[in-house]
């Protein structure tokens, strides 16, 4: 086995495979994924090489920045940008992992929920916690906003 994870040589594979099909959208999101990625393996004091769960956070982390680009770009009334931050963000989801659904979602708080209460924290109290946990065993793939919203609805309900 190579010492470069799965995940980053299909991006550099397909990064390729764009620059030869000319496809800017690809292109231009495959190189910031990879950048992002470069930042993050040389960021401490040593440079390290990303595991692939380590490289599916950056990717949802830049996922995450192009959905947040789009929507201020319908703010400021460019439609042409959004197109294309969501077209970017589309490429990049490719590489991760499936998100868990609502209704597993909703399995996963109600049992956090339940630890929670058997532990004394209860109500609005339990939230920090109840949502940490969800995020972890739901993976990096996840929107924590969504799961924090969920979480409020069902600690208030």
């Amino acid at each position: 086995m190579t010492d470069q994870p799965i995940i980053k040589q299909q991006l550099q594979t397909a990064l390729t495979a764009a620059m030869k099909a000319r496809d800017e959208v690809a292109l231009s999101a495959l190189r910031q994924a990879l950048s992002a990625i470069a930042v993050a393996e040389t960021a401490g004091d040593e440079v390290v090489v990303l595991s692939d769960a380590q490289v599916v956070a950056v990717l949802a982390v830049e996922v995450r920045m192009h959905h947040e680009t789009a929507d201020a770009f319908v703010t400021a009334g460019r439609p042409e940008r959004v197109d294309r931050s969501r077209a970017e963000a589309a490429v990049l989801e490719a590489y991760l992992p499936a998100a868990l659904g609502d209704d597993e979602l909703q399995r996963l708080i109600g049992e956090e929920i339940g630890k929670a209460a058997v532990d004394g924290a209860t109500g609005m109290k339990a939230m920090g916690r109840v949502v940490s946990a969800v995020r972890a065993a739901a993976g990096p793939s996840a929107d924590g906003a969504k799961i924090a919203a969920m979480v409020k609805t069902a600690l208030a309900g």
